[in-house]
């Protein structure tokens, strides 16, 4: 069951950068699958709306990046700010 992915609506997450300056990333779910979330649009979040790439889970949690700009430290950042979202109240 599809049930451990929180971010429904668009949401900025920061990231820490080993090499070089930290960055503001603009997450923005693709609704696909019965209105299950499986898949983040990646941005840079101000100036220019650069492209980042995507990030996509399985049914099980795990999930992959597709892009070139992140390491693999930070795709885990973004992956566990994805899966532990929660909407303020």
């Amino acid at each position: 069951m599809f049930n451990n992915v929180y971010l429904f609506t668009e949401a900025k997450a920061w990231v820490k950068r080993k090499n070089g300056p930290d960055e503001v990333v603009r997450i923005i779910p693709a609704i696909k699958n019965e209105g299950r979330v499986k898949s983040y649009e990646l941005f840079v979040a101000y100036d220019y709306p650069e492209y980042l790439g995507r990030i996509l889970f399985d049914e099980n949690g795990f999930w992959i990046y597709e892009g070139t700009v992140f390491s693999v430290p930070e795709q885990e950042q973004l992956a566990v700010f994805i899966i532990n979202y929660k909407e303020a109240v």
